[in-house]
């Protein structure tokens, strides 16, 4: 009997602690589904040969249109960016500005996106999918865009390719 009561006694406090501790686990680990960045690299197509390169940019800051945002600031040597898009509006206005020279200029790129949320799960709450429809930019240093892949993720795929003159 004694061994009874043991065991029972025993089974009413392993069966909380355990409880307790299960329960504060997460089940879902929200930070695997981190923001979706946009990815875009930089190249230089020779205009004799035809030859597509990858190109690096010597200094770059850029700021978010009609926002104190900077994203990127003097960066040196860059030859490749992630870039967040805009989830409260249909668009993003970035401004490259490749030097504090005023005559190197800046160039603004405008992205317009396709944000749709989706419910992940109670403990992550939604998240945004962002697929790039469009874009247009200024032409100072910048020649063409080119949407590589229009889904904007977490997993390094190239979205953009920037060519530059």
């Amino acid at each position: 009997m004694k061994k009874l009561v043991k065991l029972v006694l025993l089974f009413l406090i392993a069966y909380p602690v355990t409880g307790i501790i299960y329960s504060c686990s997460e089940e879902e680990d929200c930070s695997m589904n981190a923001r979706p960045m946009m990815l875009c690299n930089f190249y230089t197509k020779n205009a004799e040969t035809g030859v597509v390169v990858k190109d690096t940019l010597d200094s770059l800051t850029i700021t978010v249109y009609n926002s104190d945002s900077i994203i990127l600031n003097n960066q040196k040597m860059v030859h490749s960016l992630s870039l967040p898009l805009c989830y409260t509006a249909d668009s993003t206005v970035l401004i490259f500005h490749y030097s504090e020279d005023p005559q190197f200029g800046k160039d603004t790129i405008v992205i317009r996106q396709k944000n749709t949320p989706y419910f992940l799960s109670m403990e992550c709450g939604y998240q945004m999918k962002q697929s790039i429809t469009g874009e247009s930019h200024s032409r100072n240093q910048l020649d063409s865009i080119h949407i590589q892949n229009p889904d904007a993720g977490i997993h390094g795929t190239e979205n953009l390719q920037l060519y530059y003159y």
